[in-house]
């Protein structure tokens, strides 16, 4: 029996820590950290509303326009797998959809990267109903 107040010292052997991922694998994380963007709903539906928009976007404008709907896209896909949603069929054909237009570079010709915006636009705005009306989704639940 030990007096109050006293510390009773154990002897079994404790292992030593040993850290759960390599310095490679830390870094890789920390690379992923740093090119990580926060979801922004407000920012999507800003951007499908332009695609859409009865006034298509003008020319010099079309690249850019294309690069923030590839991020739109790559985002809702990474969120759609993560929430499993690829067992639902309407789900599965929205992400293929989303994955080719992302892949695809944007057209030559003024109105055939309209055209193409407009196709991504359509396409993020799907797969967000989709995910959003199956709540999986927290921005838009």
């Amino acid at each position: 029996m030990t007096a109050h107040g006293t510390n009773q010292r154990f002897t079994r052997p404790v292992r030593p820590w040993t850290p759960p991922l390599s310095g490679g694998e830390l870094t890789t994380v920390l690379d992923r950290l740093r090119g990580w963007t926060a979801f922004d709903g407000g920012a999507l539906l800003d951007d499908v509303a332009t695609a859409l928009d009865d006034v298509p976007p003008a020319e010099e404008h079309t690249e850019e326009l294309a690069e923030r709907l590839r991020g739109h896209l790559m985002q809702l896909v990474t969120i759609a797998v993560a929430a499993e949603a690829e067992q639902d069929t309407a789900a599965r054909q929205l992400i293929e959809r989303a994955r080719t237009l992302r892949a695809e570079d944007l057209p030559g010709g003024h109105w055939k990267a309209v055209a193409h915006l407009r196709r991504m636009g359509w396409t993020t705005n799907e797969l967000y109903d989709w995910l959003a009306a199956n709540r999986r989704l927290k921005e838009a639940a």
